[in-house]
């Protein structure tokens, strides 16, 4: 594949394995550049023994915040240019709000949310100056439903979402587009012990999230989704001139979510008399913020 000097960069978080190894090789396939990082740099090997010099890997986690500006120094140094920000480091984590310490629930966030933030703060002046560019957050399903078990992985999610959505209507009249992207299961690491943090079980919530726990070790390697075809989801979207903000990736995502939606306009609607209520009477509807 040729490449030119105009082609192309992507930084890519938790670019060894999984969604972002596969968005990575779709990237590299394209004759595009890569900047990834990972906790352990000798996970780009293989790859930089495919593509050569198009390949940048850079050893870094996530949760170390400070050290964000570092990778897009050294992605501007390689390649004298940014174009897509991929925000796809994390893992996941089992226990019920009892069971999950503020350890862990803290470390959800700094993976979901304070890392990603600090990438996407060190990348933007620089797809502002150029007037162009993409940032995408990997989010899940889990971004915008939850259930029990999950609680905490979900707290990571949607805080990002949130952060996420506002961020899109700051940056877009800079010619930058913001791309959530809420999988379901898919067919990676997500599920191994390196990745998939589980609390410490308490006993008494066996009956409640036992079957949760259980499905997370039997869907290890069964699950519906294709890393590959996800990858080549995700890039078509970002040359599509009416890009969602939000793309749902999977069938199970679609599903469920659909399901999430309906349930929640229905409450709404039902319960908007009593919401309205609230309100002093006889005023006029406020002026809107959004």
């Amino acid at each position: 594949m040729t490449t030119s000097n105009d082609s192309k960069v992507w930084i890519i978080t938790g670019a060894s394995a999984g969604l972002g190894l596969a968005l990575a090789e779709a990237a590299l396939e394209a004759g595009e550049r890569v900047v990834g990082t990972a906790r352990r740099a000798e996970r780009f090997e293989e790859l930089a023994a495919r593509y050569g010099g198009r390949v940048l890997g850079v050893e870094h986690d996530v949760r170390d915040t400070a050290g964000a500006a570092g990778v897009v120094r050294r992605a501007l140094d390689a390649f004298g240019r940014i174009d897509v920000l991929v925000n796809n480091a994390g893992a996941g984590q089992v226990g019920a709000a009892e069971e999950v310490t503020d350890a862990a629930l803290r470390d959800m966030l700094d993976q979901h949310l304070f890392g990603p933030a600090a990438y996407v703060r060190a990348v933007l002046p620089h797809l502002r100056a150029q007037g162009s560019g993409a940032i995408v957050q990997m989010s899940s399903q889990g971004g915008r439903m939850s259930f029990p078990a999950v609680g905490s992985y979900s707290a990571g999610k949607f805080a990002l979402e949130g952060w996420s959505e506002a961020l899109a209507g700051e940056v877009a009249p800079f010619g930058i587009r913001v791309l959530i992207v809420e999988p379901s299961r898919f067919r990676t690491e997500f599920n191994t012990a390196d990745v998939l943090n589980r609390a410490e079980q308490n006993a008494t919530y066996d009956t409640v999230i036992g079957a949760v726990r259980a499905n997370m070790a039997e869907a290890d390697g069964v699950q519906e989704g294709d890393p590959e075809r996800a990858a080549i989801a995700i890039r078509d979207m970002l040359d599509h001139p009416d890009a969602p903000l939000r793309l749902p990736l999977g069938a199970e995502a679609v599903r469920n979510l659909t399901r999430v939606y309906r349930r929640a306009l229905d409450d709404v609607e039902k319960w908007a008399p009593v919401s309205e209520s609230a309100d002093f009477p006889g005023l006029p509807p406020s002026v809107r913020a959004f």
